[in-house]
């Protein structure tokens, strides 16, 4: 299970990076989702962040894999 303390650490890469930063103090904040996703609160973003083995996949192309998969059906990575 990933901590709450590394929650409020983590962004989503793609939100934060380079050209593709989200305008604000703190862009790419995350949800834990099921105990297994961290998926991305900005608008539009829709990247989720897989959970494998307690540790997350935090790599853009990861969470460009799901992002037209629905939160609600997101099973075990």
């Amino acid at each position: 299970m990933v901590s709450q303390d590394l929650l409020e650490i983590l962004r989503c890469p793609y939100c934060v990076s380079g050209e593709t930063r989200r305008p604000g103090d703190d862009p790419g904040r995350l949800q834990l989702i099921n105990n297994a996703w961290l998926v991305c609160t900005e608008e539009g973003c829709h990247r989720k962040y897989p959970i494998r083995e307690d540790i997350p996949i935090m790599l853009i192309e990861e969470g460009d894999k799901y992002r037209d998969i629905p939160v609600e059906k997101l099973g075990q990575p």
